[in-house]
């Protein structure tokens, strides 16, 4: 996929108070077509989301989220599949963009931090209901299982 993602997005949004960020969907398989999803705590805001962070200079949306996924959850993963964005506005009032991949967890263990203090492999389903935010929720919920266990 390599730069497809960052090249198509600065096409479109070319301003420049706009913060760009990048996450995952760690996905695990427990059971033939059941898969379970990380969702991480941050003791800060006191909200339960998808780990995502912003970009650094000069860096691809693929290389933040994969860096950002490593940072909040200590786990190596690869990229899967580009699963889309969410858009909405930050605490400062800034438009936001996060683009999100669905990861496969290649190694690695959690261990808390000041930033996140709190990691849980939760069922799609239940993942679903317990993110604190509604885009969190619906990009969550556009995950079709089927397809991910015949994807593999």
């Amino acid at each position: 996929m390599g730069r497809v993602v960052t090249r198509a997005l600065g096409r479109a949004k070319a301003r420049h108070d706009l913060v760009r960020a990048a996450g995952g969907i760690l996905l695990r398989e427990v059971r033939a077509g059941r898969f379970e999803v990380a969702v991480v705590h941050r003791p800060e805001r006191d909200d339960w989301s998808l780990p995502k962070g912003k970009l650094d200079p000069g860096e691809s949306y693929e290389e933040a989220a994969l860096r950002e996924v490593l940072e909040e959850t200590g786990y190596r993963c690869r990229l899967e599949r580009f699963i889309g964005f969410t858009e909405y506005r930050d605490r400062r009032d800034r438009p936001k963009v996060v683009g999100y991949w669905i990861m496969e967890v290649l190694e690695g263990e959690f261990v808390p931090s000041d930033e996140v203090d709190e990691l849980r492999w939760l069922e799609l389903d239940i993942a679903v209901r317990a993110l604190t935010y509604g885009r969190d929720r619906e990009l969550l919920a556009s995950i079709d299982a089927v397809a991910l266990a015949h994807s593999g």
